[in-house]
């Protein structure tokens, strides 16, 4: 196998080619890789979208030729309701979460049922953000049933057609750092740091300094100069970093 799709709902990529081993991030339905190494029932992948690498169970992959998948970096359609339902060849239903590709329920013979994605606009960002809110936290983590800081931030973006990095500090590094806090507006992205400086956190700007985020669950707090103030904790949680401006 050269190339795959990702032909169920949500799918573990771990960090070595073990059951075991750490997710590192998630593939959801239609998302489709490159296969850069193979070991026994495992392959090491790279994920068109974002070209993060990790290894996937090779009996949850469908393969696909070279020309689908070039296809399929030019033709994107996500499902934008928070789950919906495929159809399978057989007859079976099959959920599918918010942000799978529709455009490979054809390859699989698959029929979907549900709504799409529009025409962007940067107000959409925060009311997209607002459909994972209270989604629990989970390392590597892509849908609504377990998101982490950066998989939360980028699911937002792509719904949006808009492709962000996978890890925070690699998404620090794209769009235009703004001055002031002031400055921002609704769908920019705040970064926040570590002691050591390292970018280990990431949240959607919202109006009149809130913020919403994943940390425990995907929530809304409190953001000023410092950092974001927890509203049940009454304490600051994150050091702001820089707000950019990524649209």
């Amino acid at each position: 196998m050269l190339y795959g799709i990702c032909p169920l709902s949500v799918v573990a990529v771990r960090a070595e080619p073990s059951d075991a081993s750490e997710m590192v991030t998630q593939l959801l339905y239609g998302d489709h890789f490159e296969v850069i190494e193979n070991k026994l029932k495992w392959i090491k992948i790279r994920i068109a979208f974002d070209d993060y690498e990790g290894w996937l169970d090779v009996k949850q992959a469908f393969e696909i030729d070279e020309t689908t998948y070039e296809n399929l970096n030019t033709t994107r359609s996500f499902s934008t309701d928070l789950l919906s339902l495929m159809t399978t060849k057989h007859g079976h239903l099959m959920p599918v979460c918010i942000g799978s590709s529709i455009e490979a329920s054809k390859l699989l013979g698959h029929k979907f049922d549900g709504a799409n994605n529009h025409n962007f606009s940067k107000r959409d960002l925060v009311d997209t953000a607002m459909l994972y809110l209270n989604s629990p936290y989970l390392w590597g983590g892509k849908s609504p049933f377990g998101i982490d800081c950066s998989g939360f931030v980028q699911m937002v973006y792509k719904i949006s057609g808009i492709h962000l990095f996978r890890d925070a500090y690699e998404q620090a590094k794209q769009g235009q750092a703004l001055s002031f806090i002031e400055e921002s507006e609704p769908g920019d992205l705040a970064f926040f740091d570590n002691e050591e400086g390292k970018i280990i956190h990431v949240g959607i700007m919202m109006k009149e300094n809130y913020i919403i985020h994943a940390h425990g669950q995907v929530r809304i707090d409190r953001i000023d100069h410092s950092g974001i103030f927890n509203v049940d904790t009454n304490r600051y949680s994150h050091n702001l970093r820089v707000i950019k401006k990524v649209v």
